[in-house]
């Protein structure tokens, strides 16, 4: 999980950045257009509405550049998926 971020706004709902999801096992990336400013909380909404319900449960996220989800509020959010 990482974010690429910077983006110039497009469209309508001027998205910013995307949040890249990738499955090891497929070898399949998932882009999901966001906020550059998206909190802990936003993101694991958006995995939720976006991700999980398309490919189901992961067995593990890891996303280690962050520093949103070094802090004990994106521990939980995460946690709860």
């Amino acid at each position: 999980m990482d974010w690429v971020t910077a983006l110039p706004p497009e469209g309508d709902r001027s998205f910013n950045a995307f949040l890249v999801l990738a499955d090891r096992y497929k070898k399949t990336p998932m882009f999901i257009p966001c906020q550059r400013d998206e909190n802990a909380m936003d993101t694991a909404i958006m995995i939720w509405n976006r991700a999980i319900s398309h490919t189901g449960l992961f067995q593990n996220i890891t996303s280690y550049r962050d520093p949103k989800f070094i802090q004990p509020y994106g521990q939980i959010s995460i946690t709860c998926l």
